[in-house]
């Protein structure tokens, strides 16, 4: 379970830089410039993925109860 809540904070950090990297750069004729642009939103959409698969094993490994079978007769 403390997979799962790791890898949605990794994201969700992953996502906040690819927005900032994404939105405070502004287009020009700078090469560099253009490419941290472009890697800040390789690195959000990236975030978003890994959010999703921190939510997914969350959900998957929650402690359920486990079934108790007696096979007793």
């Amino acid at each position: 379970m403390k997979s799962g809540m790791t890898l949605v904070i990794v994201g969700t950090c992953m996502f906040s830089v690819g927005l900032i990297l994404f939105y405070f750069i502004e287009i020009s004729e700078d090469k560099i410039l253009e490419n941290i642009r472009n890697m800040g939103t390789f690195v959000g959409l990236s975030g978003m993925g890994v959010t999703l698969a921190g939510i997914l094993l969350y959900l998957i490994n929650k402690n359920e109860q486990p079934i108790k079978e007696n096979y007793d007769i």
